[in-house]
């Protein structure tokens, strides 16, 4: 049985654009702590493309397993654009892989503030290509309880999985 059928169907086709490519994948979760791994791999063959993943939930994580800089956390907190770009770059680099996707965000209940409200999630997108590394970030705001941004993450993470490996970087 599947446990999340529409969660399977995005890591379905994520792994189908990822085999037609010729990519592999590795991700870097904080808040949703390894949800989009498990996600990946509930698809049977996904070890043809999906190299693996790092869950750095605290900030001392971040630093040790992804080399994200004590700074960046410090001045621009965990929940940023700049850390969330320094945790894909990080997975990409010592994955050695084609594509990193990371996430860093405020689940809830607990822990938002005007600026970052509960339901922020950042985005961060790493692709290797011939010209060097590109990232991009995207922040996105979910709504409900805890279950449903972290779910609400996944699902957009999925998504963003299927669109970068369609993307051509020259």
């Amino acid at each position: 049985m599947v446990p999340d059928p529409a969660l399977y169907e995005l890591a379905q086709a994520a792994g189908r654009q990822m085999l037609v490519a010729g990519r592999r994948l590795v991700t870097a979760e904080s808040c949703t702590a390894g949800w989009i791994a498990k996600a990946v791999t509930d698809v049977a063959g996904s070890s043809a493309w999906f190299d693996g993943g790092y869950v750095c939930y605290s900030n001392v994580a971040k630093m040790r397993d992804l080399g994200v800089a004590a700074e960046l956390l410090e001045v621009h907190g965990a929940v940023s654009e700049q850390v969330v770009r320094a945790m894909a770059e990080g997975a990409l680099r010592r994955a050695g892989v084609d594509i990193a996707l990371a996430t860093s965000g405020i689940a809830g209940p607990d822990g938002g503030v005007p600026a970052k409200p509960v339901g922020t999630v950042w985005f961060g997108r790493s692709v290797r290509g011939s010209a060097g590394i590109e990232t991009v970030a995207s922040v996105r705001h979910f709504v409900g309880n805890r279950e449903a941004v972290r779910r609400a993450s996944v699902q957009y993470a999925l998504q963003l999985i299927v669109d970068l490996a369609d993307v051509r970087v020259s």
